[in-house]
């Protein structure tokens, strides 16, 4: 098995082979259904390269101790399909090893490929999706392949169980959509306004968790580079505390974090992302 040349957080953590790591990131630089700000093609990479300014103990861990062997990137110059099965193939041989899926966006549909994986080891698990839109249509721009239709795809053709947190923009459609699938959902602007609920997670919510981490769930003042930011989204502490409850009595089984548009010139977003995926890393 063949390690990128680009590592996360190579500057701090040794090569290591790949059955002697724990966390296996999947870089999928997949850009094709934007609405609006386009680069998060340019995603993975810019995470990669600002891993490298991360520390490896972040103040009170080391969780890149476990271990972190980082693939080529998946092969997305393809038809929408072909993709997701790209996608689907990287997390299957990663999940062959036991080993822990980090998948790096990409645009959000990128988490179908993902989720079709774990579902055919695990069977029924639980997502918890941190994104200021519900991406529940079930088209978008004439495909059902948009980042703006994940998240149907995951409830309604895998059939699998979702909180969503921090949301603050969709339509009726998928105001509808959160009805007939049963979606919990605290949006933005009950959560930036109250206390984390007790009751965040339903107590029957299943015990393994998938979270996908949409960049513009944080507010743009955080993660100005993505392409489609809203105002009055969630904060660092905030978001990180939120993930943290949403795992109590649970197990996380993967996450990725996607939607991250790299602007030339700046930084900021591109090692905030790095830094949101190590602090995922330290909750599994």
């Amino acid at each position: 098995m063949q390690e990128y040349s680009k590592r996360f957080l190579g500057s701090e953590v040794g090569q290591k082979a790949a059955e002697n790591c724990f966390f296996h990131v999947i870089p999928v630089p997949y850009e094709a259904s934007v609405s609006y700000g386009a680069g998060t093609h340019l995603g993975p990479d810019a995470i990669l390269e600002a891993s490298d300014q991360l520390e490896l103990f972040n103040g009170h861990s080391c969780p890149g101790d476990r271990g972190i062997f980082t693939h080529k990137p998946v092969d997305c110059g393809k038809p929408a399909e072909e993709v997701m099965e790209n996608i689907y193939k990287a997390t299957q041989n990663v999940l062959a090893m036991d080993k822990f899926p980090v998948l790096l966006g990409g645009e959000h549909s990128i988490t179908f490929g993902a989720l079709k994986a774990l579902k055919e080891k695990y069977g029924t698990f639980g997502i918890v999706q941190f994104d200021a839109h519900a991406d529940l249509r079930n088209e978008y721009s004439g495909t059902k392949w948009s980042h703006a239709s994940v998240m149907r795809r995951a409830v309604d053709d895998l059939g699998l169980p979702l909180v969503q947190l921090g949301n603050r923009a969709f339509c009726l459609e998928e105001h509808e959509a959160r009805k007939k699938h049963h979606v919990t959902s605290w949006d933005a602007e009950y959560l930036c306004q109250n206390p984390i609920p007790e009751n965040l997670i339903p107590a029957d919510f299943p015990k393994l968790i998938f979270i996908t981490f949409d960049v513009d769930g944080l507010d743009p003042s955080i993660i100005p580079d993505t392409g489609t930011p809203v105002a009055g989204g969630l904060s660092w502490y905030q978001a990180l505390n939120l993930a943290k409850k949403s795992l109590e009595n649970r197990t996380m089984i993967g996450f990725d974090v996607v939607e991250l548009a790299p602007r030339e010139g700046s930084f900021v977003s591109d090692f905030i992302a790095a830094q949101l995926t190590y602090a995922l890393m330290d909750l599994a």
